[in-house]
């Protein structure tokens, strides 16, 4: 089990791009969270098998129908210590 930390750029908020995270978490079986930042940006925590971060990382490229993704950032990457049990949004 894996842990990625991402942020990502672009025009991600205000359109859905949190809430679409968590469905498209939920499909996948992926754990985390997922907030929005003052500057504009999005960060999240993804933690899961590899299989599944990888399609939930090509995910976050393109977001949901609306968002404009210009890109997306690893900050880290890791194998997972603390196992979260579920994906939700942060406030």
């Amino acid at each position: 089990m894996k842990e990625i930390y991402v942020k990502i750029y672009g025009q991600v908020q205000g359109v859905f791009y949190r809430k679409s995270t968590l469905e498209e978490a939920c499909r996948l079986g992926v754990t985390g969270w997922v907030k929005n930042n003052l500057d504009g940006t999005v960060e999240a925590l993804v933690q899961g098998p590899m299989a599944s971060l990888n399609d939930i990382m090509a995910w976050f490229h393109h977001g949901p129908d609306h968002a404009v993704v210009e890109r997306v950032v690893i900050i880290f990457e890791k194998d997972c210590t603390n196992c979260l049990e579920a994906f939700t949004i942060l406030y």
